[in-house]
């Protein structure tokens, strides 16, 4: 029987237990709360450049340990190392970044008859961060270290399943100078800590990434206190290839297999124009086929295991063994595996095609011409992300400005860069995290109008 006092935390590979972690209470997310608040307005007073500083050395301390990190990674989350390495380099880079906005949270002089008005961008205070399992350190980070950079204190909740390479940060930040409390790592389960951590009147802003149904209450409960949120949600992402495409590039099997499909912005609505449908189709075959799945350690690994049993039998309930499908290999024992499948004869509108699995499972459908293909990357609740494949720059800039998503990529895969915005449309999300505003998002602006008439 679960102990709802400690967190165990399992080698998703192996299925062995890594560590037990104390799990937070409400009353020690008070405590810790009660702790930041001090040690907020002594770090929004102290001059953005010792913040900078300050910050750039944390980033220093993290490079330096980017290979723990990431091997802490790949044992509590199951991800490839080569995974592990980018997502340690992400948090250490978004800090130099976060970094270098500190001493640039200018405000603006605004021409006003009779005086001078200005503005100022003020922290709000303390933020409270709910991270998901899928990427836990560079998700932690995001919501994060910009927080922190703009004057605010920190109180960070990871999933229950992977809170080591949050707790490891924390020490991190602590070794590198960043003042007692300001910090905050406090695993714990989301209906007893997670909940206190949103309803408590002092945390000033919520960010938190994860499912909808949850993104869904969180933002109810900081409703009733009228506390801003920023949601990061689910996804079913399109990967639209038209057929003048690139098809060895657009059918990148990694689109959707990435952290074994774990991925919000994973590319599992596999869109092709019928012309190519058929060489799509045996593309993916071979390409299913060739995918290296095991552990997650070994070098030559691509694929690792999913977080846990209950996600294991989550994609299993919505990948039928009788369902038409391309399969590759996975191995046996123990381990939460699961082969790269597409599945060949799902209806647009059914439960596969349409919802969020969280697995290596992705759905290959055609379509007759541009706006088939828009029509059906459109026909879903969601709106994160997806590709466009075509050599036609002006269909690209078409289709760009007709699919409803946050973030679009075309001729890429890509979708996260800690420089630009990231965020979704819909069901997926509200606000932006990353990029050139992302410590004005953890900030208030205050506007203040100076008389330069006389008295009257």
């Amino acid at each position: 029987m679960t102990d709802p006092h400690e967190l165990q935390v399992v080698n998703p590979a192996t299925e062995e237990t890594l560590a037990t972690v104390p799990a937070a209470s409400a009353e020690d997310v008070n405590a810790a709360v009660a702790r930041a608040v001090p040690a907020q307005r002594a770090w929004a007073a102290t001059a953005p450049a010792d913040r900078a500083r300050l910050l750039r050395r944390f980033a220093d301390t993290v490079d330096a340990h980017t290979e723990e990190l990431a091997l802490l990674e790949v044992r509590e989350a199951g991800h490839t190392l080569g995974n592990a390495r980018w997502e340690a380099g992400n948090a250490r880079d978004l800090l130099l970044y976060a970094a270098g906005g500190a001493e640039r949270l200018t405000g603006s002089q605004i021409p006003a008859p009779g005086g001078w008005n200005v503005t100022f961008h003020e922290p709000l205070g303390v933020v409270g961060v709910i991270a998901p399992w899928n990427f836990p350190m560079p998700i932690a980070a995001w919501g994060s270290f910009p927080a922190l950079a703009a004057g605010n204190a920190v109180v960070l909740k990871p999933a229950e399943t992977t809170p080591l390479t949050a707790l490891r940060l924390a020490e991190l930040a602590l070794e590198a100078g960043l003042p007692e409390h300001l910090f905050q790592v406090l695993p714990g389960h989301g209906h007893t800590a997670g909940r206190a951590l949103v309803d408590h009147p002092d945390i000033a802003k919520i960010v938190f990434t994860g499912s909808t149904r949850t993104g869904h209450e969180v933002a109810e409960r900081c409703a009733r206190l009228l506390k801003p949120v920023t949601l990061e949600l689910g996804g079913k992402s399109p990967n639209i290839v038209f057929a003048d495409a690139d098809l060895k590039s657009a059918l990148d099997p990694f689109s959707f297999l990435d952290n074994a499909g774990q991925d919000c912005c994973a590319r599992t609505r596999v869109l092709v124009q019928r012309e190519v449908y058929d060489e799509a189709r045996a593309f993916l075959a071979d390409a299913l086929a060739a995918v290296v799945v095991g552990d997650p350690a070994d070098e030559k690994t691509q694929m690792g295991p999913l977080i846990s049993r209950a996600q294991l039998d989550r994609v299993r309930s919505c990948v039928p063994d009788h369902a038409p499908a391309l399969r590759g290999t996975a191995p046996d024992g123990p381990g939460f595996w699961f082969p790269p499948t597409v599945l060949t004869d799902a209806a647009p509108d059914s439960p596969a095609a349409s919802e969020e699995i969280f697995g290596p499972v992705a759905v290959l459908l055609p379509f007759e011409d541009e706006q088939d293909a828009i029509r059906l990357a459109n026909d879903t609740p969601y709106g994160l992300s997806g590709s466009i494949w075509t050599r036609d720059l002006g269909r690209a800039l078409r289709v760009s400005g007709a699919v409803r998503a946050g973030n679009l990529s075309v001729n890429s895969h890509s979708s996260v860069r800690y420089w630009t915005p990231f965020g979704g449309f819909k069901q997926s999300g509200l606000g932006r995290e990353l990029g050139p505003d992302a410590l004005t998002a953890f900030t208030e602006t205050k506007n203040v109008f100076l008389s330069t008439e006389g008295p009257a």
